[in-house]
């Protein structure tokens, strides 16, 4: 808990002030203070849109060829697995338990799961339609979440669901880094997002950008 001291101007003891010693800076140099400052922040943006995107694509290589993490050797979908029967068939828990169940395998499902995974990945990766890759990724985050169910203390068996948290997974802290780095353009630094933004179509359908 913060607390907050009086601003007044009375005597008493105060820190050094090592600002006000300082020379004020030539316009010149208040300028190039201020270019650094935004590279260092769209760095920083860069880094997370990345990173962010190398999750997508890297689920979407492992899913496809099975590298044998959470994909095993020789059940990719390239070798005829499903690449949400694992996860949609084990699912139990949550209002959408019977749901997922139904849909785990389908084509369809198999289908729209790893282009989306597929098409999010690209999308961060090149810095290009951050909003229609933070809309569509965050459905999939949403979807998952619903899947794992974290507000529920015991699974449909009666097992415990050693949930850590009752709302907050990295399901949604994805969801809201999407949305975030889509918000600010961070496809800008490092990525193709201006030369995207330039493109007609995208210039007269601004929720490409």
């Amino acid at each position: 808990m913060s607390v907050h001291q009086p601003t007044h101007r009375g005597s008493g003891f105060h820190l050094p002030s090592f600002r006000g010693n300082r020379a004020v800076p030539a316009p010149g140099e208040a300028v190039s203070a201020d270019a650094g400052a935004f590279t260092a922040r769209a760095g920083v943006l860069a880094s997370a849109r990345v990173l962010m995107g190398f999750v997508f694509l890297w689920a979407f290589l492992d899913k496809t060829f099975g590298f044998g993490y959470a994909t095993a050797s020789g059940k990719g979908w390239i070798d005829g697995g499903s690449p949400t029967e694992g996860f949609l068939g084990h699912v139990a828990v949550g209002p959408m338990e019977s749901t997922f169940h139904a849909w785990a395998g389908d084509a369809w499902a198999d289908w729209l799961f790893m282009l989306g995974l597929l098409g999010v990945g690209l999308a961060l990766t090149a810095g290009v339609a951050l909003r229609l890759a933070a809309l569509a990724g965050t459905v999939m985050m949403a979807l998952m979440w619903v899947a794992e169910w974290p507000p529920a203390k015991h699974l449909s068996d009666g097992s415990a669901s050693m949930s850590t948290n009752p709302f907050v997974d990295y399901h949604l802290i994805y969801a809201v880094v999407l949305i975030a780095l889509a918000a600010v353009s961070a496809g800008d630094a490092l990525g193709l997002g201006r030369l995207w933004a330039r493109l007609p179509i995208v210039r007269d359908h601004r929720w490409l950008r």
